[in-house]
C-alpha cells in the first residue's frame, strides 16, 4: 500500500475526481492552503486526513508534509487536485513500494495532459517526467520556476504507468490565463537566476537535456511565437487534433506573460542602480 498527498486551495470542483482515483489507498492526506469553498468538507467526507499551511511555494508545501505528517506508509504519491492516477499506475506504485531497494529515493512519472478531455501528447512534450512517487523520509523537493523537482542527490528511477492532468475545464480559459499570469511572475524570477547550461545540452539523459533546453529558451528572441511554432509544427502538435492550435496559442500567451514580467524586473533592477 502507498500513501497519497494532495495539495489544495479552493478545489471543490476538482477534488472529488482526484479522491475517487486514489480510493484504493488507506492513507489519503490533504494539505490545504486556506480554502474558503467546500474543499475541506469534501476531503473529510472521503476519509482524508486534512492539514493546513499557508502557501509559499510547491516545494515548500511538499517538504512541509514530509517533515510533519506521519504517513502510514513509507512511499507517498504526490497528486494535485486536477490530476487522476490511472489504475495501472496505482498498481505499479504498490509493487514498487513493496520491492524498491534502499538505494532509490523516488520515481518519475509522466503526466498525460488533457485539454478539454483530450490528450495532447505532442503539444505537451510527452513524456515530461515529474518526481511524484517518493520515499516519505528520504526525499525532498526544490523549487524551480513555478513548479518543483527533486533535490540534488536524489536517486531516481522511472515508472511506466501514467497519471492524467486536466489543464482546462469547459468555460475556464480565463481561469487558466489568470493562473498562468501568477506562474509567469514566478517563472520570470527563477529564469533571471538560472546560469546558462553547458554540458547538460549534450547529456545522454533526455530529462537533463529537456531542462537545459528550457533554460536556453529564456534567451531566445520572439519567444511566444517560437513556442507556438515549436509545439505546433516542430513537435507536430497539429496531429493532436481539434484543440491543438488553441492550446498552443495559450502557451504563446504564457510565454508573453513571462517576457512581460522579465522586462518589468529588468526595469526595476535598472532603477535601483
Amino acid at each position: 500500500m502507498i500513501s497519497i498527498l494532495i495539495l489544495t486551495f479552493n478545489e471543490a470542483r476538482n477534488l472529488p475526481g482526484a479522491l475517487a482515483s486514489v480510493r484504493a489507498s488507506d492513507d489519503i492526506v490533504v494539505l490545504d492552503s486556506g480554502s474558503t469553498d467546500a474543499t475541506l468538507a469534501i476531503a473529510q467526507a472521503a476519509g482524508a486526513r486534512v492539514f493546513s499551511r499557508p502557501f509559499d511555494d510547491f516545494s515548500g508545501q511538499r517538504n512541509y508534509a514530509h517533515a510533519t505528517v506521519s504517513f502510514k506508509h513509507d512511499w507517498v504519491f504526490h497528486l494535485d487536485a486536477d490530476e487522476r492516477i490511472s489504475p495501472e499506475l496505482m498498481a505499479e506504485c504498490d509493487r514498487m513500494a513493496a520491492n524498491a531497494p534502499p538505494t532509490v529515493d523516488g520515481f518519475y512519472a509522466a503526466p498525460r495532459m488533457l485539454f478539454r478531455g483530450r490528450w495532447l501528447p505532442r503539444c505537451t512534450d510527452f513524456p515530461a517526467w515529474q518526481a511524484r512517487f517518493v520515499h516519505a523520509t528520504r526525499f525532498s523537493f526544490v523549487q524551480v520556476g513555478h513548479g518543483q523537482r527533486e533535490s540534488p542527490g536524489m536517486r531516481m528511477q522511472y515508472l511506466q504507468g501514467g497519471y492524467f492532468h486536466e489543464m482546462l475545464l469547459p468555460g475556464s480559459e480565463d481561469d487558466w490565463l489568470e493562473k498562468h499570469r501568477r506562474y509567469a511572475r514566478i517563472e520570470a524570477r527563477s529564469a533571471s537566476h538560472q546560469p546558462p547550461p553547458t554540458r547538460e545540452l549534450i547529456s545522454r539523459d533526455r530529462l537533463v537535456r529537456r531542462r537545459a533546453l528550457k533554460a536556453v529558451s529564456y534567451r531566445l528572441p520572439f519567444r511566444p511565437a517560437f513556442r507556438m511554432f515549436y509545439q505546433f509544427v516542430l513537435r507536430r502538435g497539429f496531429l493532436d487534433g481539434r484543440y491543438s492550435w488553441r492550446y498552443c496559442r495559450l502557451l504563446g500567451r504564457y510565454e508573453h506573460f513571462i517576457d512581460e514580467e522579465r522586462r518589468r524586473l529588468s526595469r526595476v533592477a535598472g532603477g535601483a542602480l
